[in-house]
């Protein structure tokens, strides 16, 4: 047997202490074949990157999510466990968000290779995103109020993720309507407009709530050293959906009533996405000082680091989309920065993630430590 793994010997251990936390690393992943593929200096070797990238963020989402659906069906004395859990129960937002991600890498690397025939299962897709970003961004929020303890002095900025996912959905809406049929498209533009208020409200509601805690409390500990960067994603990815879906409007809702609504969605979703994009250009400031400060401590590695990711790469797509409509070169420039930092921490997690996988260091689950050895012995009756 080998001792990389003695922690967890057993496979049934393994599939009963997998958590939702893997599917940030599907995000993280994710959007940096994005972000490559949305370089303003293209190039055939970086598309061919962005596109092995991609395939390879599809074997992990599909990987992580036989995996967790096999802990629902095989363990299911540990799924309120899972949802009661102040911390574990927020990673269920990262399911939708991840496959997400998937759609938009589907309507770029699966055209060229399928034909039109994807627009039609990215519909689909898009739809139990939706459907799978909604029920998190209600459940999860619904057990914090009436089961789960917190504490203002432990509040974190993962308490977004839950509530963000329905955000990150609407801007794949903006993606996906320009390719789709004006009344299919109609249909997804206004879902993905409501989705979008109500997670860029609830968003700015628990930043407010996150600056409160930091006046008051200071930095939380070095184990969530990335939740200082979460703040950012529902910026960027508010800025890029409002964009997106306003570019999209004109052309799906041409000669309805809304056609003169759907005319300044264009010109709003710009002046609002600016706005959006100077409020995550502070907090990208912040999260690096915050970091430099956590640098000067013992920063122990977990699944969490994958939290450095995704907000930085959601916004290098939003400033390489404000390049794109305002021809200013320095968004470019700055886009560029981000993409090559993102491709550094994106190592650096993938790394640490690759040795934390062969020393057997993230193979527990925090909601089943009190029950850990009470189900390997059982395990064990049942291997005998």
């Amino acid at each position: 047997m080998l001792r990389a793994f003695s922690r967890l010997p057993e496979p049934l251990a393994f599939i009963r202490h997998f958590t939702p936390n893997w599917f940030a690393m599907t995000m993280g992943t994710g959007v940096l074949a994005l972000v490559i593929a949305h370089l303003p200096w293209p190039s055939p070797g970086l598309m061919r990157l962005a596109e092995g990238l991609w395939w390879f963020t599809v074997g992990l989402f599909v990987l992580f999510s036989l995996l967790f659906m096999l802990r629902l069906i095989l363990f299911r004395d540990t799924i309120w466990p899972m949802l009661l859990h102040p911390v574990q129960s927020m990673f269920l937002g990262a399911i939708p968000m991840g496959l997400a991600v998937l759609i938009k890498g589907l309507l770029l690397f699966g055209v060229p290779r399928w034909g039109h025939t994807v627009y039609a299962w990215a519909h689909a897709l898009w739809w139990l995103d939706a459907a799978l970003a909604l029920l998190g961004a209600l459940l999860v929020p619904y057990l914090m109020f009436t089961r789960q303890h917190h504490a203002l002095e432990k509040l974190t900025a993962v308490w977004l993720l839950p509530i963000v996912a329905p955000e990150v959905a609407a801007s794949t809406a903006g993606a996906l309507a320009p390719h789709l049929a004006a009344e299919a498209a109609q249909q997804l533009l206004v879902v993905g407009f409501v989705l979008w208020g109500l997670s860029l409200s609830l968003a700015f509601s628990l930043i407010t709530l996150v600056l409160l805690r930091l006046a008051l409390h200071k930095l939380p500990d070095t184990d969530f050293a990335a939740t200082s960067w979460l703040p950012l994603g529902p910026l960027a990815t508010g800025c890029l959906g409002l964009i997106s879906m306003g570019q999209a409007a004109p052309l799906a809702f041409a000669g309805t009533p809304m056609a003169s609504a759907a005319g300044l969605a264009g010109d709003l979703g710009l002046i609002g996405g600016l706005a959006l994009w100077g409020a995550g250009l502070w907090w990208l400031v912040i999260a690096t000082l915050f970091t430099r400060h956590y640098l000067r401590d013992s920063m122990p590695f977990n699944l969490g680091w994958w939290g450095f990711t995704f907000p930085l790469g959601v916004f290098a797509l939003a400033t390489f989309e404000l390049q794109t409509l305002t021809g200013l070169g320095f968004f470019a420039y700055i886009g560029g920065v981000l993409a090559v930092q993102l491709a550094a921490v994106w190592t650096l997690v993938f790394s640490r993630t690759l040795a934390g996988v062969w020393h057997g260091e993230l193979f527990q689950a925090p909601c089943l430590v009190g029950t850990q050895g009470q189900a390997e012995g059982v395990l064990s009756s049942q291997a005998g």
